[in-house]
């Protein structure tokens, strides 16, 4: 159960958004580059941080590389794919401006990351400092918490409805939230609450478009189990969403990190992931903590985890690895330590190896969450060594 909640029932709140979402519109502009540049040329040392406002757009970052990426007709082409492109709205993949501003990465930088090779293989240190989460519980199959889980899930339906059904009165901006009672044992227990909020055409009455939300995207993925009579449905509270993405609210890369992890349920470290590429510990040893967390979790040994990995830039293996059952382990948490250290390398350049980082991938880490989605081929996500974790701990 969550600490300090062990005496009454309680609530989570978890949110999530479209891929229309000014902040995500940022995220995959930036992650869509890296993934450019990573498949001419893997070692792309990667980082993009991208804004973007009323019919503007700003590129920056540093990207040491071999390969040659138009970068600007790579922002416009994943706008374009998000469902910006109507003229007239405020910003669109044709007509927006695009300012960029990008260099190499600071030498001082690059030689705390390059530290050469060890025989065949190469020796990479932290491209940062800092600590990084991941976590892991049993409530729903993907070991999400459910709040995460479902708020995401609700996002992913409505852009999928909007481009499939509601392409003539839905657009591209849009927020879900979702709202868990959980018992004294820490088990959800049924939805408090449910929030959807679309852009839409000033044409749609707001009664059509409630009862097509909760036709189309609410009841599809709630489980009707997790319904009480007292569970409250707001679709678009304010009552007019017309006006959305960079034209309503500027959007900046990584202002999105809860979305992008566990909904508020796990610590954060702080550090956001995309445009980088994985030398940048802020996202390969949040992925590798992941993996870990769910092993464990797979493997029975705990209901719940959390693992911390701390580095230092420039470090080539953790300053710190720390694992937290909450008291749900099957064996003490300094015993899964030593475990865990026996199993896992931890080194940069092995979890970037281990969980196949290298490669083009990213984009689709930028929209519905980075963690919890095994169907598309994530490393992280893999649960394969639950086996060994399982046999070594009884042995």
């Amino acid at each position: 159960m969550l600490e300090g909640c062990n005496s009454r029932t309680y609530f989570v709140t978890s949110e999530s958004v479209t891929k229309g979402h000014p902040d995500k519109v940022c995220d995959q502009i930036a992650d869509g580059i890296l993934d450019a540049y990573l498949a001419e040329d893997p070692a792309s040392r990667v980082a993009v941080e991208v804004m973007a406002s009323t019919n503007t757009l700003m590129l920056a970052g540093e990207v040491t590389s071999k390969a040659q990426i138009d970068v600007i007709k790579k922002a416009r082409e994943i706008i374009r794919n998000i469902g910006y492109v109507e003229h007239g709205k405020g910003f669109d993949a044709d007509t927006c401006m695009i300012f960029t501003n990008i260099h190499n990465q600071s030498p001082d930088i690059s030689q705390g990351v390059t530290k050469g090779k060890d025989g065949e293989k190469e020796v990479l240190g932290g491209g940062d400092q800092g600590v990084m989460y991941g976590y892991a519980v049993n409530e729903t199959e993907s070991l999400m918490p459910l709040p995460c889980y479902l708020a995401n899930r609700l996002a992913e339906r409505l852009d999928h409805i909007r481009q499939t059904q509601g392409g003539s009165f839905l657009y591209p901006d849009g927020k879900t939230q979702v709202t868990v009672r959980y018992n004294q044992a820490g088990e959800p227990v049924g939805i408090h609450s449910i929030v959807v909020s679309v852009q839409h055409s000033e044409a749609v009455s707001k009664e059509v478009l409630e009862a097509f939300i909760r036709c189309t995207v609410i009841e599809p993925i709630i489980d009707s189990d997790l319904m009480t009579p007292k569970t409250r449905i707001h679709i678009n509270p304010t009552g007019r969403f017309v006006i959305g993405g960079p034209a309503g609210d500027t959007g900046v890369t990584g202002r999105k990190i809860m979305v992008d992890t566990y909904g508020t349920i796990a610590k954060h470290g702080g550090g956001a992931f995309s445009g980088k590429d994985p030398t940048k510990v802020d996202r390969s040893a949040a992925y590798m903590a992941r993996y870990v967390a769910k092993n464990i979790v797979a493997a029975g040994l705990a209901k719940r985890c959390e693992v911390a990995l701390a580095y230092v830039i420039g470090g080539i293996e953790p300053e710190a690895i720390t694992v937290n059952t909450f008291e749900t382990g099957t064996i003490p948490d300094s015993q899964m330590e030593t475990l865990v250290k026996n199993v896992f390398s931890f080194g940069v350049s092995d979890c970037i190896s281990e969980l196949k980082l290298r490669r083009p991938q990213y984009l689709k880490t930028a929209a519905y969450g980075h963690f919890g989605r095994s169907d598309q081929g994530f490393g992280w996500e893999e649960t394969d060594k639950a086996w060994i974790l399982k046999q070594l701990a009884f042995s």
